[in-house]
């Protein structure tokens, strides 16, 4: 554990002194005829639809932004440009220049929020949503927004262009929660925050059972805190035990390999089935149970 530790902290480190956190630059707005590539995402149409006369647009390296206001957009945009490196050098994965971007939409008004989820018949819960490689977000300037929820949504984004037949829901979210926490907290740090990453320990009578948890679709509307907390601990847990065979078990289970057959293949004399995984897992994924609780409440 204490290897993977360090080897996310120097990968942090580096591409934090690389990724020139700035925030006092501004995107440079383009005309949406002069954007490099389209979205084919039909949520895409009905987005621009709303005031069709507000949206502004920018491009940097790896995303495409649709917004309001620049002083929005760009701590989005520094913010989604250190993410996409970190998962980057995490998945080691090489940038190719013919890539397919990334688009990201800006609603800054309720609203008009409200509007897009109506149109797109979204839950009236959602903040934000990834789908087919595009990312919908409300970001309303009068809010400061301080946690890894941006982090972690473009997380999806970025494994949605490595694997674009998607992969499974647990590992999806786990590796969401599992990257953007680490990354939030170095991202805080290069801006002269003090921050650590938080990773949530779940009560032992909580746990939900391996074999419902790698199966699930979609997180359980009743359990969605516990399913998220349960699927990071289950990735950071699998990383830190073997860092190669994890990066294979990724790639295997996005060609839709079962995870029965391939776990045993890749840890090979220390889970020789999910039974035995979870054996393993269940005293790492409860531990300091009553720790972090108190530490989260004091943060």
């Amino acid at each position: 554990m204490r290897r993977l530790l360090l080897l996310m902290l120097s990968i942090l480190s580096a591409v934090a002194s690389q990724a020139q956190i700035n925030e006092s630059s501004t995107l440079r707005e383009v005309e949406f005829a002069q954007l490099s590539q389209r979205d084919p995402n039909p949520l895409a149409e009905k987005a621009l639809a709303i005031h069709s006369d507000q949206w502004k647009h920018a491009e940097s390296e790896h995303f495409i932004y649709h917004f309001v206001h620049s002083y929005v957009a760009t701590p989005v945009s520094v913010e989604a440009e250190f993410h996409y490196r970190v998962i980057a050098k995490a998945l080691e994965r090489e940038h190719s220049p013919d890539e397919i971007k990334s688009n990201i939409y800006i609603f800054e008004r309720p609203e008009e929020w409200r509007e897009f989820q109506a149109y797109g018949k979204l839950e009236p819960w959602t903040g934000g949503i990834h789908s087919a490689g595009s990312l919908f977000i409300q970001r309303n300037p009068s809010y400061r927004f301080s946690d890894n929820s941006l982090g972690h949504e473009v997380v999806h984004l970025v494994l949605h262009r490595f694997y674009t037949d998607s992969i499974p829901c647990w590992l999806d979210e786990g590796f969401a929660q599992f990257i953007s926490k680490d990354a939030h907290a170095s991202y805080e740090r290069a801006r002269g925050y003090i921050s650590k990453p938080h990773s949530d320990s779940i009560a032992p009578g909580d746990l939900i059972p391996l074999t419902v948890l790698t199966t699930t679709t979609h997180p359980p509307s009743d359990r969605v805190h516990i399913f998220y907390d349960e699927s990071e601990r289950l990735v950071r847990f699998l990383a830190a035990a073997d860092k190669p065979s994890f990066l294979i078990l990724l790639d295997s289970l996005a060609r839709h390999q079962p995870l029965e057959t391939v776990l045993p293949r890749l840890y090979s004399g220390r889970f020789i089935n999910i039974s035995k995984l979870e054996e393993n897992f269940r005293d790492y994924a409860s531990k300091d149970f009553g720790t972090s609780l108190q530490q989260a409440s004091n943060e």
